[in-house]
């Protein structure tokens, strides 16, 4: 690519430039000590050309945006299935909101927002359909395991592009395998997608779970909302302002004591409440007995899988992971649709 370079008009300094190179010197004039710069990057599984336009964070970002498995987010479950109405949350939406969440906090601490928002955008990009329901039917009849957190950074790494992976940084790859509770980000913007997610799920699933009516404002014990407060959006607002002010100037993000306490508090009455719900998660067996089925299928039918999947099994891959490849990927709609396609009858099809 011929370098795209600034011209005369530009300030002193900065005349020969890519544009590249003059966003990684304000990331080095302007950011925090501790955020990551895109200059210092640890680099990509393969070499190849910088971009004379966008540093490395930001062509991870647009990758993942203009990518397959990202698209597919749409049509799959964040915690309700086949919900009765359009504004429930989907793995697409509750993606945008952590990615708004965590924006939002590296920009107040001045950490690397491209890489916050790569790593927020790519964290669920391995989420089977049917929310969790599926990604527990696949860890238990895969003998190979399935998580949809390593599942991601397979996706990025194997899956996408018909097997040539995306090629992203060290950077966000850590972030996205990194991003669940138990996780370790080794970059301060892996640890804000990783305390947003939580946030995120925790605002919009209680908001989901209202609109449900599995619960009102009012079922949140008293001692919860007397810390966070009273409702989905000043609870929002309450943990962002939270980490920021705690945060600040530390090589750490952290939250105080007693809002780190009311967030486990709430997590545990989300899942006592919500998560477990008998209503809520009425249908989940039967997502999970279809996930089953098609493992099986496919599995005993290893053919009838795309080219590109039997591209990764001529390759060496294991034929349980590539069929988890496959099943996995799919949207809560094409499952089902397979489904019935092998599964039911045409004359009984509605």
């Amino acid at each position: 690519m011929c370098g795209f370079r600034l011209g005369r008009d530009t300030s002193e300094g900065e005349a020969g430039m890519t544009i590249r190179e003059s966003m990684e010197q304000w990331e080095r004039d302007y950011l925090s000590p501790y955020a990551s710069l895109s200059v210092n990057s640890k680099g990509r599984l393969k070499p190849e050309e910088q971009c004379d336009i966008r540093p490395v964070f930001q062509r991870d970002r647009d990758r993942i945006l203009h990518c397959k498995a990202f698209r597919r987010l749409k049509d799959k479950t964040q915690v309700f299935l086949t919900p009765e109405g359009d504004h429930y949350r989907t793995r697409l939406t509750h993606t945008l909101e952590v990615s708004q969440t965590a924006r939002t906090i590296a920009k107040s601490l001045r950490l690397n927002e491209e890489l916050v928002e790569a790593i927020a955008l790519g964290h669920d990009l391995g989420h089977t359909p049917f929310g969790h329901a599926g990604e527990r039917a696949l860890n238990r009849v895969c003998p190979l395991g399935f998580e949809h957190s390593e599942q991601s950074v397979r996706t990025v790494d194997r899956l996408e592009k018909k097997g040539q992976g995306l090629n992203l940084t060290y950077e966000v790859r850590d972030g996205i395998l990194n991003h669940q509770t138990i996780g370790k980000p080794h970059t301060l913007e892996g640890k804000v997608v990783r305390l947003s997610d939580k946030i995120a799920y925790i605002h919009h699933d209680m908001d989901d779970a209202v609109r449900g009516g599995i619960l009102t404002e009012n079922d949140v014990p008293k001692e919860i909302r007397e810390v966070i407060g009273a409702s989905t959006t000043d609870r929002l607002d309450h943990f962002i302002h939270d980490i920021v002010t705690n945060s600040m100037g530390k090589n750490d993000i952290v939250m105080s004591k007693p809002v780190e306490e009311a967030m486990k508090q709430i997590r545990q009455f989300m899942f006592e409440r919500v998560y477990k719900n008998p209503e809520a998660k009425s249908e989940e067996s039967k997502a999970e007995m279809l996930m089953e089925t098609l493992y099986q299928h496919y599995l005993k039918h290893i053919d009838d899988l795309p080219e590109e999947f039997l591209n990764l099994l001529s390759e060496g891959e294991p034929r349980e992971r590539v069929v988890c490849d496959y099943v996995g990927a799919m949207s809560d709609r094409f499952a089902i649709a397979v489904y019935e396609e092998i599964y039911i009858p045409k004359s009984w099809q509605i």
